[in-house]
């Protein structure tokens, strides 16, 4: 009887270890396939994420393209409309042999606004010193005026200082003849330099078909609007030229 039962107990405890053995390699099986599992799940989000990107990224291509489209067709549009202008400008390039490039154009234009604003500088400057000679001329008439009111006794002291007054008065004078004659040659000029705006604007003018809206004195600003212009065809014309895509084959 103890030796059934003993052989008994014997039986249970292999089965109890066979069992508790299953029970091990069972949680490895889970355990691995949790993991494959987790590895699947991650291999599928990431597809999914670049899915995205790349469907993010397509989205973002297409929408480049439509508006490159839209700007091609835009920039085309404006070509067009701009054909006259620059057939206008081959015309002053023409008429202006001295001159090869739209650039060269525009510089000269700078160089003659700036000429004028320095012509201006030297006729105030000019005027201002002409001024200050007459002031000093007046202020010495002035005081061999009252010298000679004042000191009608000092006759022989008064003519000496009136006959160096005078050699002053011929001086400044003469200053004022040769300056006067320097600011008459620098009118001319600036006169020529207002001509030559004006043409240039009314020329513009007559293109854009609009009555020119400027004061025939306002040189600056026909120079102003002839460099706006000018500048403003350049830079389209370049960047058009720039710009245009090539269309490719069908």
């Amino acid at each position: 009887m103890k030796a059934s039962l003993k052989q008994r107990w014997e039986q249970l405890e292999q089965k109890e270890q066979e069992l508790k053995g299953s029970f091990v390699r069972f949680e490895k099986f889970l355990q691995d396939a949790e993991a494959r599992r987790s590895r699947a799940l991650r291999r599928a989000a990431e597809e999914r994420q670049l899915a995205g990107r790349r469907e993010a990224e397509a989205l973002r291509l297409r929408a480049q393209l439509e508006e490159l489209q839209r700007e091609r067709a835009r920039l085309q549009r404006r070509l067009w409309r701009l054909e006259p202008c620059a057939r206008l400008l081959g015309q002053v390039l023409e008429q202006l042999p001295e001159f090869q490039e739209v650039p060269e154009l525009v510089a000269r234009f700078d160089c003659l606004a700036d000429t004028q604003a320095a012509l201006r500088l030297t006729e105030r400057q000019r005027l201002a010193e002409l001024g200050e000679a007459r002031a000093r001329l007046q202020r010495l008439r002035d005081a061999w005026q009252d010298e000679l009111l004042r000191r009608g006794q000092r006759r022989a002291q008064l003519l000496e200082q009136l006959e160096a007054a005078r050699e002053r008065t011929l001086h400044w004078e003469s200053k004022c003849i040769q300056i006067q004659n320097t600011a008459a040659e620098k009118t001319l000029l600036l006169g020529r330099t207002r001509m030559a705006a004006l043409n240039l604007f009314q020329l513009v003018c007559q293109h854009q078909r609009r009555p020119p809206a400027l004061d025939i004195e306002d040189t600056e600003g026909h120079l102003e609007q002839v460099k706006l212009f000018i500048l403003d065809l350049s830079t389209m014309l370049a960047g058009l030229h720039q710009a245009k895509p090539s269309i490719p084959a069908s």
